[in-house]
């Protein structure tokens, strides 16, 4: 696994290298074109005040074939003779003088002003005076790699120190990168520590304005733990109850029955223990169907959906539940257009739905399934005839095991839970609305983008 402080040291280090390779680059040019400067500046004025020693006659020459170039008189006593080298040449060919260190043969063939020339291997860097009057060229010169040679120590001299504190500098920068990381550090020690079940929020005062976000992130998130963990408890808490009054009630007719030998009391015992059995069958299923929805993450995948068709499917399944209690249940379709949707998802809350409207609805009651449009929202409707809700209990309805005042007593208080939590889940939205003069409405309502046919 990647280090954040290994990548942030290795880049500041990096880079601190770099600038200093261009720093010593930049440093060696510059100097470079300096020092030649001074240099060139120093041929030229070494050779002007050769010139004018010989215009001033302050040194002699061996103007004739006989005479030895190398020993006229004063001016291998020339100050410069050991940091340049100078020759004398008259204008037709003849070396009439030079100093002690300078090579024999000609330093430059060109004219005036500067010019280089390579000697037996080495780079000459020369400059020319001709004095027409004395019929003589002055030629001073340095050596290219002498130069160079001086180049070289002043970059040394500022270079190296440089190079000395490098691997200072790399300290510094390792530490200042470990003490910078110092609240990652500790904000990790602090969750290390802690218990599973210690949600409390992080500090968040006074951070620096680069952890804030994660430990503003972090509190987030154990805010929403927290939240879900509750729910939790209270699902399970409300669970525990609603099962154990079916169950504790499935004990006792069971008693009943054991205990009476009249057949009328086991019979009315018998019904009393099936539809216990069917009200914990129900909720069993409806907690299945509420942990599946709110446990699964999956993104639905949305698909053609014949609302009519689907809302038609699911009549025929509870027909027999409406049945027993001799409710009939009517179907309007005012649309035929299918709609995208999740399949199953809508298949559940339409479900749901009308088995909450069976329950509430009296014997002999009338339960109607209506699909239809609404501007540009496709709407199913199941309305039933019974007692309603009464209104400050109207935006309660779907909360998880809530069942009012006019509640059924085959109910759990987990129809219209599941049914709007599934609508959510695929995009959709549900509406209640009591009716007049009695009777209870409630209607799904789904984005209506038509599916392709």
């Amino acid at each position: 696994m990647t280090s954040i402080r290994s990548r942030l040291i290795t880049i500041l280090i990096g880079t601190t290298g770099l600038v200093w390779l261009l720093a010593a680059i930049w440093i060696y040019q510059g100097t470079r074109s300096e020092v030649e400067h001074v240099l060139d500046a120093r041929l030229t004025e070494a050779a002007r005040m050769v010139n004018s020693l010989l215009t001033d006659q302050r040194i002699e020459l061996a103007m004739t074939q006989d005479d030895d170039a190398s020993a006229v008189p004063g001016f291998v006593e020339s100050p410069y003779q050991r940091q340049l080298s100078c020759q004398i040449w008259s204008l037709n060919g003849k070396l009439v003088g030079r100093s002690e260190n300078a090579p024999e043969a000609k330093l430059s063939s060109a004219g005036e002003g500067f010019s280089e020339t390579t000697i037996d291997g080495e780079v000459w860097r020369v400059y020319t005076v001709e004095n027409a009057r004395l019929g003589v060229r002055v030629m001073v010169g340095d050596s290219v790699h002498i130069r160079d040679s001086l180049v070289g120590g002043v970059v040394k001299g500022l270079v190296l120190p440089g190079v000395l504190i490098l691997p200072i500098l790399a300290g510094m920068i390792w530490l200042s990168v470990r003490r910078g990381l110092s609240p990652l550090n500790m904000m990790a020690d602090t969750l290390s520590k802690r218990r599973a079940n210690d949600l409390r929020e992080l500090p968040a005062t006074g951070l620096p304005k680069e952890i804030a976000p994660a430990v503003n992130a972090l509190n987030g998130l154990f805010k929403r733990v927290e939240e879900a963990r509750e729910r939790e408890r209270s699902f399970t808490a409300f669970a525990a109850h609603e099962l154990k009054t079916p169950l504790a009630g499935l004990k006792t007719q069971a008693q009943i029955a054991l205990g009476s030998s009249d057949r009328q009391v086991h019979a009315n015992a018998l019904r009393q223990i099936s539809a216990g059995v069917d009200r914990t069958a129900r909720l069993v299923k409806q907690l299945l169907d509420l942990t599946s929805l709110e446990a699964s993450d999956a993104a639905p995948v949305l698909v053609p959906v014949d609302a009519k068709a689907l809302v038609d499917s699911t009549v025929g399944e509870l027909g027999p539940l409406a049945g027993l209690r001799s409710i009939k249940v009517e179907t309007v379709a005012e649309c035929d257009e299918k709609v995208m949707a999740e399949p199953h998802f809508f298949a559940l809350a339409v479900r749901n739905l009308l088995e909450n409207a069976i329950n509430h609805s009296p014997e002999g009651g009338v339960v109607t399934c209506c699909v239809g449009q609404s501007d540009t929202k496709l709407t199913v409707s199941i309305e039933d005839d019974g007692s309603g809700v009464p209104e400050p209990e109207l935006s309660r309805v779907s909360e998880k095991f809530f069942r009012g005042r006019n509640k059924s007593s085959t109910g759990s208080g987990l129809g219209l839970a599941i049914a709007e939590i599934a609508m959510a889940r695929i995009g959709g939205e549900m509406r209640f609305q009591n009716r007049q003069p009695q009777g209870f409405t409630a209607t799904l309502v789904m984005p209506f983008e038509k599916a392709p046919t």
